[in-house]
């Protein structure tokens, strides 16, 4: 496990020792001001995949994202990325052909009253896959990375794609 990944880790036990949790173990980051996140840009050739959020999610309905979730437990984030990819499009394990870890950054959004810390990550597919969408998606775009400011992205997702595509 990378330092980064160490430091990510030991960030999760403390919120883990101040915020409430699910009954399966995982951080309760429902009430709380500050919520640690993944974002994984899924990249494919010379594009990578933008997700249009469903009118089902809580938080920035109907605005372009990509992969993302609460990271909710000290586990390596190749692990969360993985569970995330495989519950939100239906990309298995099999199909990753390498991944990268960016920059993480933080960032305020009083119109959700809410501080994120977003580690931005990137996966690059060996073939292209038959994405499944879950329920907190509609639909689904490829584009070239320099397209992204044409969408009604959620907020510094271009930022997010900046450092996790380094």
């Amino acid at each position: 496990m990378s330092f980064q990944e160490q430091k990510i880790i030991d960030k999760v036990k403390d919120f883990a020792k101040k915020l409430p949790k699910f009954p399966d173990g995982r951080i309760d980051y429902t009430h709380s001001e500050t919520s640690l996140v993944l974002t994984v840009f899924i990249k494919y050739k010379d594009k990578i995949l933008l997700l249009k959020r469903s009118d089902k999610v809580g938080t920035y309905k109907g605005k372009w994202n990509t992969v993302t979730g609460y990271i909710d437990e000290p586990k390596p984030l190749i692990k969360k990325i993985i569970e995330e990819i495989n519950e939100e499009l239906g990309i298995t394990k099999d199909n990753i052909l390498s991944y990268s870890i960016g920059e993480p950054f933080e960032f305020e959004d009083p119109k959700v009253k809410k501080t994120w810390i977003v580690h931005p990550a990137k996966v690059e597919l060996k073939n292209d896959p038959d994405i499944k969408l879950d329920w907190e998606h509609s639909e689904f775009k490829w584009i070239k990375p320099g397209e992204i400011k044409k969408f009604n992205i959620v907020p510094k997702l271009d930022l997010s794609l900046k450092r996790g595509l380094i």
